[in-house]
This record gives C-alpha cells, structure tokens and sequence, in this order.
C-alpha cells in the first residue's frame, strides 16, 4: 500500500509540476490524486475509522480554503471597484532603476497583507503601463515575484504557508512578523540590487491611459468610492490577525465577518448611487471572478497531503530527516529548495504532519532536548520553514504562483528566467538564511 501511494503522490506531482507543458490546470491532477490516495489508503487499511480521519481532515482543509475564499473576494471587490488604480497613480520615478526600487519595495510590503499571487497581477499589469520593452517587463516583472513572495513570508496573511501555520497555532503573529521582516527584506534588496544595475538609469516613459477595466472607469466618476472600498477591503484583510488574537478564535471567522461587513456597505453602494447598470459592485456578482480552481487545488493538495499523514509516510520521512541531518538549517534549505520544483504548500503541510508543536513534556523527555526545543510555538524551526518555503518558491519561475502568473501574463520563458534570475534568487535566499542565522546568535548571547 505505501509504495502504490507513493507512486500516486510521486506521479501526480509531475503532472502537476508539468501544467505549463500540458496545458491542463493543476486543480485536475491535485483532485485525482486526492481521491486516489484516500481511495489505495481506504482498501489497504481495513480500518473502519477511515471515515472520520477523512471528515477531521477535510474539516481541517475547509478551514484554510474559507479564508482563502472571502479574502480572494475582498481583494476582487476592490479591484472591481477601482481601488487599485489609487495605488497606480501614486507610483512614481525619475528613472528605471529608481522605479524597480520603488515596485520592489511595494510588491514587498503590499504582499504582506494581500497575497503573492494577486500583488504580482497587480504589479504586473501595472507595468504595462510604464514601460514598452518587453526585455525590461520581463526582468521587473521577475523582481517583483522576488518581492512578493519575500514579503508574503513574514505576514501572517501574506501567504497560503504562512496562513496554514499560523491558523493551526504553529506561530503567532507578532513573533513571526519581529523573527522575519529584517531577513525577508534581505531576501529582496540583495537580487534588486544587482538587477537594477542590469538596466540604464534611464527616464520613464510617459504612462498609458488606454485602460478600460471597468473599475478604473468607476474610479474617474466615483473617486471616493474607491477610496472607501481600497481602506474597507485592506483594513478588513488587516482586521482578521487582530481578531483572532482578541476572541481566540480561527482567522476564517474573522475574514468571514469582514466580508459580511463589505457586503453590506457594497449593497448600500449600488443601491444608494445607482451602480447596477455600471458595474457588478455587489459580493453576490463579484464572487464569480475569483479563481476557483485556486481553491479546488489547495482543496486537493491539501487532503492529498493528510491521506500522505494518515498512513505514516510523513512521519516516517520526518525520522530520515532527523536521523539524517538533525540541523533545522539544514533541513528547512532542502524544504525551500524543493518549493522551487514542487508546490510550497503541500511541503509546509507535509512539515506541519511530520513535526508536531513541541511542548515541556516532549522537550523533557526528547533525547536531544535543545534541538527538541526548536519545534515550539513560533520556534526557530516553524520561523525558517515559514521563510524558505515563500522565498525558496522563487528559485524557479514555476516554484510559486507568483512566478506562473507572472510567466503566463509576460510570457517569460523558463530557461530565460532561470539563467538570469535563479542565481539572483538564490543569493537572497541564502542571505536571508543567514541573517535569521545572525538574529538567533544575538538572540542567545
């Protein structure tokens, strides 16, 4: 049974992998397999509790995939009401290497409350706008993945891995926002550094205002109301840590409260200024935009993962590990490595099955108790996987969902990212690793 699920997981990992090959959405593969491993696990078993491990794991992947939903539906609510082209007219700079700077270090911090993949859209169809030449987009486009994928590793909402750990309590807000910030910005201002010398400091061509997304039309005869639904959404999306940390209870009921408050005022909107016949600004309308095979992958992916846990391979493979290395760096590199090849989430949900949160019993009775210590609640172990698993994604363009929308709007091809951005990436993430390294030995001085 566990050589048929690993061939299942192995091969179903290809395809995956391969979606830019194939031409087929990565949600296929994930869901087959899911069903498949549950399926080889159920028969080989015999057990008749499989019933309830599966119900206690969907129940635990529901959980991330409603939050995922109502903040992907904030995040559309405010582009479709033209929230985002407040941000656009605010960017400027005297020349292209002050602007990779700038967008840098914006997809860096607006990453941190949205996430990679929508800050890259953003980021990217902005840069549509700024410059003509397709070479250029292409390696600011590659930067800000670099960027974004940085900055979502230090947000508890920033990104789906970071968003897994710090639901299921493996690190709390605070902490990994003092432990990550200062390394993930090292991560950025290392590759951006060397890529804005790849390009002359040359002027900015004029903006393109040849733009009819129907948002941006609403922002030229309702500016207020993009303002108002841009500081609504975002302080929403900013509501849901606070929340948490006041009522103890799961992010999903504080993403779910914020947008039943959107709801209302967006029906108030259309209502009150007569919208219907402009654009469709209501949740009921603008939930239909969001990307839903996102949804159903991580769905997958993730029940793939637990049916991985359920028959002991992840803990048998978090033994090798141990027995093998027995160095948190050591392993969180190969983690962040292997994100680059393979999905992050599923390695961080692997991780998340194979180790559980230490506590003082565990610790007393470990036969290494200082290692054993690296395993509690916001300890050095969950801070490096959080960062290598979001920055290592950017090694190779495919490594990230930031990367594949950035390759697909661009058409960045993959053998050009990977000779002239992976090694950029590769450095950041090394100086990143290093200056968590750094921080841990002032730390324990």
């Amino acid at each position: 049974m566990i050589t048929t699920l690993l061939v299942i997981f192995i091969l179903g990992y290809l395809l995956i992998a391969s979606e830019h090959v194939l031409h087929i959405n990565k949600a296929t593969f994930a869901l087959i397999m899911c069903a498949l491993l549950w399926a080889v696990y159920a028969l080989g078993s015999h057990d008749p509790g499989v019933s309830s491990e599966l119900i206690e794991a969907l129940g635990d992947t529901c959980e991330i995939v409603v939050f995922l939903i109502g903040a992907m539906t904030i995040v559309e609510l405010i582009d479709r009401y033209g929230g985002f082209r407040i941000i656009v007219d605010r960017i400027h700079a005297n020349d292209k290497r002050k602007l990779m700077w700038i967008l840098s270090v914006f997809a860096f911090f607006l990453s941190s409350v949205l996430d990679n993949m929508t800050t890259t859209i953003i980021m990217v169809m902005m840069l549509r706008r700024m410059l003509k030449n397709y070479k250029e987009r292409w390696l600011f486009s590659c930067v800000i993945v670099l960027a974004a994928n940085a900055g979502g590793a230090w947000s508890p909402i920033g990104d789906i891995t970071t968003i897994m750990l710090w639901m299921k309590n493996y690190v709390s807000s605070v902490d990994l926002i003092v432990n990550l910030l200062i390394p993930s910005l090292v991560s950025v201002v290392v590759p951006v550094a060397i890529a804005s010398r790849m390009i002359p400091a040359t002027s900015v061509e004029p903006l393109n205002s040849q733009d009819k997304r129907v948002g941006y039309e609403l922002y030229e005869e309702h500016r207020n109301l993009s303002i108002l639904i841009l500081c609504c959404g975002v302080g929403g999306l900013l509501f849901v840590p606070v929340f948490k940390t006041i009522t103890h209870l799961p992010p999903y009921m504080g993403i779910l409260l914020s947008l039943g408050v959107l709801w209302l005022l967006t029906e108030l909107i259309v209502r009150y200024y007569k919208l219907d016949g402009k654009i469709e600004g209501r949740v009921s309308q603008v939930i239909r935009y969001i990307d839903m095979s996102t949804i159903l992958f991580f769905l997958g992916i993730l029940m793939a993962v637990a049916a991985l846990s359920q028959a002991g391979i992840l803990g048998a493979l978090a033994s090798w590990l141990n027995d093998t290395f027995h160095d948190a760096y050591v392993i969180n590199g190969i983690i962040g490595v292997l994100s680059s090849i393979v999905d992050n989430v599923p390695l961080v949900a692997a991780c998340m099955e194979m180790y559980p949160v230490a506590n003082d019993a565990m610790i007393a009775a470990a036969s290494d108790p200082s290692y054993m210590s690296l395993f509690v609640e916001d300890g050095l172990f969950w801070h490096l996987l959080t960062f290598c698993a979001g920055v290592g994604g950017s090694l190779l363009i495919i490594g990230s969902a930031a990367g594949v929308v950035a390759m697909g709007i661009e058409k960045i091809p993959f053998t050009w990212y990977f000779k002239r951005i992976t090694w950029l990436a590769f450095l950041g993430y090394i100086s990143g690793i290093a200056t968590i390294w750094i921080e841990s030995l002032i730390i324990n001085f």
